[in-house]
């Protein structure tokens, strides 16, 4: 469940038995709240997340080859399993239509160890050759700027054509902060024994790699000791995450000559012809002093130091593609970020590849296979019925005035729901995959992709555009287009199943709908209005009052802690958790207009509020190995899942009720410390 912001797309972002989704299965047999799961020596109200999940926990470790196992995991492995199954297929048969023939050769040419193992790292030998014979900094500038065309970005600074948030019908050049390869600025600048050994290892990495594309032992070294500094340069020009999360104080925008003004040594209007954009007077810049930074930065390093930096980008953008040596090498550093243990096995690898380079080619075959529409329309009614359920709640809210609620309620039902998969499939017109050519195929797909987005520009803004691909376990809000999407990929069990009864489906994917709904209402999305534009639609009264209520989210979620001295970055997490929050208080509120939501009747022992509740509970499982853990905090907009369950029941009087949660319980909170927003 995430929110796209600024042109981004997590949270995260599997039966190992590939069964069709969405059809009809016999209730009777299927316990969606199964008490072997849970540990009932536990009391709910003093750790609900370990009331409802704790026996899962234990019986489920994090397997081999992975960083996490839950539930969001386990239908991931499952997706898995059907792309494969599909990918296979159209591998076998690639002369029955032109999807078959472009994903099955996909497949089939990044399944080809053989001649993979024998190219060794020759598909970029030249390009390493052609940078390092760069004769100026003009040229190093170039480069930066004429690699993003093939696909190569994040040198430097990040570039893409989106739409302007203030004038959301229209698309725009945008820079942002970037150029660094670790997973967060504070690696780089954080001293402690954990952030200096992974520098270490870094530089170890970088070297190995160069010795692995024929530099001797001290050329290789130098590299790596110089790209580090000049990274760090970087990071240390960079913004924080919570910093980025500010969409007004990250909207700056220039005409195409200040931009250059303030970059001495940057000509824009150069620069984006080379990255094919000629037509922009203006662009977007989410931290002006990071380009400044940039700037000087660039005219203070030596030639030699950007040319390195240059070859890097290529050697660690292809290291996963190239021959085992490569592939191993760059799992070796990566274990000693996420902890992972062994390499995912490169069917795996090569599925969610395949999805991600042509999601839209393998979309439909799985559609096709996996989707129904009776799945698309139970999805449609559980939409009508939370959003009529959340408007409800807008017009009952006693913190807002009414002339912000009407606003409100124009945003709420200006939202266009997107379910399963696009109305209009992209057909990558123009790219042609090759059995025998795993890396030209990537290249070839990056460049389509690169031109279709620079290629906006001057063009009506196209809305019927998904950030996801149909298989993906996840789902969307996009402030800018004010629309929600779920995937084909997610409408399945623990969210959604036509066989469970309506507390599972209410507290599983009914929650997700409210949550993606209250991303339009979250700390960063209300400050967009019903069109999408960034602009304030709030009395200041109203706006203060919601901050009040927010600053409290904030602090709740900052007492949680992971690996017993981590603790959670409330105001990372802020959005989401403020979602979480929403969407279950929302989808609690339609669940008790369903007939079994007015019952009391129970199902394996429990009653339908309960059911609601651990249904809820049991989306958020999972184990997830230290290393990642501390990873995520830093750079995961999401809370763990412990607190992503426990934060927000602690706050709806439903669920004190329905499990006898009393003073002296861990949870406890007195009514009138619950946190009531939307």
């Amino acid at each position: 469940m995430k929110k796209m912001i600024g042109r981004s797309a997590i949270p995260f972002f599997f039966l190992m038995v590939t069964l069709p989704a969405f059809s009809q299965k016999d209730g009777s047999n299927i316990k969606y709240i199964d008490p072997a799961n849970m540990d009932l020596s536990i009391k709910p109200g003093d750790n609900f997340y370990l009331y409802a999940n704790d026996n899962w926990l234990k019986n489920n470790p994090v397997p081999a080859s992975k960083t996490r196992w839950g539930s969001f995991d386990v239908l991931r492995q499952n997706s898995l399993e059907r792309l494969k199954l599909l990918t296979t297929e159209a591998a076998a048969n690639p002369t029955k239509n032109s999807i078959y023939q472009r994903v099955g050769d996909f497949y089939a040419s990044a399944m080809d160890t053989v001649t993979i193992e024998q190219l060794g790292y020759t598909p970029i030998k030249a390009e390493l050759e052609r940078l390092g014979a760069l004769s100026s900094k003009a040229d190093v500038l170039k480069e930066i700027a004429g690699e993003r065309t093939k696909g190569l970005g994040g040198l430097l600074y990040g570039f893409y054509v989106g739409q302007d948030d203030k004038d959301v019908n229209t698309y725009i050049p945008g820079f942002s902060q970037g150029g660094t390869s670790l997973p967060d600025r504070d690696y780089y600048l954080k001293n402690d024994s954990r952030s200096k050994m992974i520098r270490d290892a870094y530089v170890k990495y970088i070297t190995d790699m160069f010795k692995m594309v024929g530099e001797d032992e001290a050329t290789a070294q130098h590299k790596a000791e110089e790209i580090l500094s000049l990274e760090t340069g970087l990071a240390t020009a960079q913004k924080s995450r919570v910093e980025m999360r500010d969409p007004i104080k990250t909207y700056n925008k220039f005409s195409v000559a200040d931009f250059t003004k303030l970059t001495p040594g940057f000509d824009w209007k150069e620069l984006m012809s080379l990255m094919k954009v000629n037509n922009a007077d203006s662009v977007l810049v989410n931290n002006p002093v990071f380009f400044q930074a940039a700037a000087s930065l660039f005219a203070a390093v030596p030639l030699d130091t950007w040319k390195a930096y240059l070859q890097w980008g290529v050697i660690k953008s292809s290291a996963g593609l190239l021959s085992s040596a490569f592939v191993n090498r760059s799992f070796e550093f990566s274990k000693i970020l996420s902890g992972q243990k062994e390499i995912t096995p490169r069917w795996q690898r090569m599925s969610g590849l395949t999805d991600g380079m042509l999601g839209e080619l393998l979309g439909q075959l799985y559609v096709e296979k996996y989707f129904t529409d009776a799945a698309k329309q139970r999805m449609l009614a559980l939409v009508k019925n939370v959003q009529e359920t959340f408007s409800e709640r807008i017009q009952k809210l006693d913190w807002m005035s009414d002339s912000t609620k009407v606003q409100a309620e124009e945003k709420l039902h200006a939202i266009v729901n997107k379910i399963g998969f696009p109305d209009k499939w992209e057909t990558y017109s123009g790219v042609v995959i090759h059995r025998n050519d795993f890396l030209g195929n990537i290249h070839s797909i990056q460049e389509f992709e690169y031109n279709k987005m620079v290629n906006h520009m001057g063009k009506p803004v196209d809305k019927t555009e998904w950030g996801m691909t149909p298989p993906t376990i996840n789902a969307y809000y996009n402030p800018a287009n004010n629309e929600i999407a779920f995937p084909a990929g997610i409408l399945q069990f623990p969210f959604f199943d036509f066989g469970a009864d309506d507390a599972v489906n209410y507290g599983g994917i009914a929650a997700v709908i409210g949550h993606e709904l209250t991303h339009g209402f979250d700390d960063e999305g209300r400050q967009y209005a019903a069109d999408g534009n960034l602009k304030n639609w709030w009395t200041d009264e109203d706006a203060k009052k919601f901050t009040e209520r927010a600053d409290l989210v904030v602090k709740q979620y900052n007492a949680f802690v992971v690996n017993d001295s981590l603790h959670v970055n409330g105001q990372l997490t802020l959005g989401e958790n403020l979602a979480d929050l929403g969407g279950l208080n929302i989808a609690y509120a339609a669940f008790k207009k369903t007939p079994e939501g007015q019952s009391n009747k129970k199902i394996d022992g429990f009653t339908p509020d309960q059911r609601f509740f651990l249904s809820w509970a049991q989306v958020w499982r999972a184990n997830i190995l230290p290393e990642f853990s501390a990873q995520l905090i830093l750079t995961d907009p999401h809370s763990p899942g412990m607190a992503r369950c426990n934060g927000p029941v602690s706050n709806i009087d439903a669920w004190y009720k329905a499990f006898d949660v009393k003073p002296g319980d861990k949870m406890y909170k007195p009514e009138n410390e619950r946190i009531k927003i939307w």
